[in-house]
């Protein structure tokens, strides 16, 4: 997929945005940058391979990738999940013009 400077000029106006020439070519080139890095990605054989529903899924094959990394001469750079810092809620509250229970209040956006 390739963009023309006609698309950016359509762009521009839905979304209420003034280009000058400049910018607008610069605009252009950078969404042609993404779409092709989009058409690599496309193009990898992905066949066999099981979708991650979330980062933490990789973490069920820790044990096997470690040990895959071990034997390459690779280490995984994992630090211990603890608490490095103290819990500093109440300071940084103080400022909010509303809390209750540990919460910041806002006010309501959407009827």
């Amino acid at each position: 997929m390739s963009l023309t400077s006609h698309d950016i000029d359509r762009l521009a106006q839905l979304s209420r945005l003034q280009f000058e020439a400049p910018a607008a070519e610069r605009m252009l080139g950078q969404l042609n940058g993404f779409f092709e890095i989009v058409e690599q990605m496309r193009a990898v054989d992905t066949q066999g391979v099981v979708p991650m529903a979330h980062p933490v899924d990789a973490m069920q094959g820790l044990s096997q990738a470690i040990a895959d990394a071990d034997a390459h001469g690779m280490t995984l750079r994992l630090r211990e999940d603890v608490v490095s810092e103290p819990n500093q809620r109440e300071a940084n509250q103080r400022s909010a013009p509303a809390v209750e229970g540990g919460l910041f209040l806002v006010p309501k956006v959407i009827e």
